[in-house]
């Protein structure tokens, strides 16, 4: 008898230690197949692409001693382009009405760290070729933190432009933004949030999720240093796999609420994010650990941070004229950028719900250029809103008319990005 029980003990055993070898050889195999096929689809991908784009290096026309280092360059996502209105049907944000930031590094010479920011790692200023304007480059650990940003109001929007390369390695880092209370003293030690129980958000990033098919997006909220919520979902916006390597980031805070866009796609709608009665001044840019591959990086430009209202349009009802900065067109162009359909959905909302009412659309550009050229864009500006109200959204054409002031009724100086972003507008005048 104690023989049998012995046996069936030592069986009994030995097919425990077979089932956990057994899943721990699965879990090696499933581990070594994923880098094999994450090997072979940069090395595919490697082959069948065209170069890299240099990126300009100059300092004020001198050329970098470094230009082996600073040529990596990340081209534009030429899929944005082919984007209508109609894509964004489902696209319900709102940019706030007067802008407070707007950082697009036009101050800073290229090969810089920008003057207005602080780190404690490291960053340059590059040009991106089939984009305009200047980037901020990153790609090793480190904070970024932009010190003009002091205050987050219980209203705001906040709103970048995000470019990572193609072939993004899946163990690199991701993207993080935090939006937090307290001062920024400490900012850069490495547990602060716990350690000095800050409240707020962190929103991940990253390109490259563990499916290989897409992207993925994660939120987390703090209260007094303790994590309330975790949450990570799958999208298909920013997409290094399929070349979806440029996505525009736009944040809606509506005092604890908060919304999270990738382009057209809203990826969260937290209704208790942000704690009631604290105050939130800081925004912090976040590489936790660095890059895999050398040559992976994330470019980040165009930041526009702005405060507004729960219910902006109602203005027009209410007080006879409603003024935007959040419908956007090409450079030079009356072609309206389709991340407009937020606001012009709103606009028809209010002609809809108000059949009687009808309005003047008045287009405003700031300084920059001919003081005609400016007056005839505006002009064909506000000409494009009308018909995209009519074409779009079905309001009739008898109940809207059209003019453009250019340059000349500015509602600040242009001596800087905020005041030209600020000038920049759309007038609905009822």
């Amino acid at each position: 008898m104690k023989w049998i029980i012995t046996s069936l003990f030592i069986i009994s055993t030995f097919c425990s230690h077979a089932q956990i070898f057994k899943k721990i050889l699965d879990k090696t195999k499933q581990k070594t197949e994923e880098r094999i096929s994450e090997k072979i689809s940069e090395k595919a991908s490697d082959a069948a692409s065209k170069p890299i784009d240099d990126v300009t290096t100059k300092k004020e026309g001198k050329k970098s001693a470094k230009t082996e280092e600073n040529t990596s360059a990340i081209p534009g996502n030429s899929k944005e382009e082919k984007k209508s209105l109609s894509t964004y049907s489902k696209y319900d944000f709102v940019p706030g009405e007067k802008i407070l930031v707007y950082e697009d590094f036009s101050q800073d010479a290229i090969g810089d760290f920008p003057d207005k920011w602080n780190t404690n790692g490291s960053g340059e200023i590059v040009n991106v070729k089939g984009e305009i304007g200047k980037w901020l480059k990153i790609n090793k650990k480190g904070r970024f933190i932009p010190e003009f940003i002091n205050k987050l109001p219980e209203n705001f929007t906040l709103q970048f432009d995000l470019i990572c390369n193609e072939n993004f390695s899946f163990y690199s880092d991701p993207f993080s933004l935090m939006l937090l209370s307290g001062a920024t003293g400490k900012a850069f030690e490495y547990s602060f949030i716990i350690y000095e129980k800050r409240s707020g958000v962190k929103i991940d990033l990253h390109p490259h999720n563990a499916g290989n098919n897409g992207g993925s997006a994660q939120i987390e909220t703090f209260q007094d240093g303790e994590r309330l919520i975790n949450n990570d979902l799958q999208t298909t916006q920013f997409n290094a796999v399929n070349g979806n390597t440029k996505i525009r980031v736009s944040i809606w805070r509506q005092k604890q609420r908060i919304r999270v866009y990738l382009n057209e796609e809203k990826v969260f709608d937290l209704p208790r994010a942000f704690a009631p009665g604290k105050d939130y001044n800081l925004a912090l840019f976040e590489l936790a650990n660095g890059m895999s591959k050398d040559n992976d990086q994330y470019l980040f430009g165009n930041i526009k941070l702005a405060v507004g209202t729960p219910d902006t349009r109602s203005k027009l009802i209410t007080e006879g004229k409603f003024v935007t900065s959040g419908i956007l067109f090409d450079v030079n162009s009356d072609k309206i950028k389709p991340e407009s359909f937020g606001v012009l959905k709103d606009i028809a909302s209010v002609l809809k719900e108000n059949l009687t009412v009808k309005i003047k659309i008045v287009g405003h550009t700031d300084s920059d250029g001919d003081d005609q050229a400016n007056m005839e864009l505006s002009k064909k500006r506000s000409a494009s809103v009308k018909m995209a109200l009519v074409k779009e959204f079905g309001i009739t054409e008898d109940r809207i008319v059209t003019d453009g002031m250019g340059e000349r009724q500015p509602v600040t100086n242009n001596n800087s990005p905020e005041a030209k972003a600020n000038n920049r507008r759309v007038e609905f005048i009822k």
